[in-house]
């Protein structure tokens, strides 16, 4: 469990760090290229980058997830039983004939 912690705690403050430093990196004229560009420019490269490297942090924290074997993590036997008892349990309503339950309404 904290390798899973872990891996999300890493992937959160990626999210966060690498948009700002993308916009730090723009505005102190720290990326090759980026003094040439216009105020508007800079504003609107940096911005579409920053984005761009959150959907590529999403993107890697998923490709993690998935490759963790699916046979690891045992669901709990008693969390198990309460939902199966749960689903086969019915409501009064559901198991009456619509027809039945629209008579007893008139």
């Amino acid at each position: 469990m904290a390798g899973v912690i872990k891996k999300f705690f890493i992937a959160s403050m990626l999210m966060w760090i690498a948009p700002i430093a993308i916009l730090y990196g723009f505005n102190h004229n720290l990326f090759p290229g980026s003094t040439q560009l216009s105020s508007y420019s800079a504003t609107l490269l940096s911005g579409f980058i920053a984005v761009i490297s959150v959907n590529i942090v999403i993107a890697f924290y998923i490709f993690m997830a998935m490759k963790e074997p699916s046979d690891k993590h045992e669901p709990d036997p008693a969390f198990l039983a309460a939902a199966k008892a749960s689903v086969s349990q019915s409501t009064p309503g559901e198991t009456e004939d619509p027809s039945q339950s629209r008579d007893k309404q008139e």
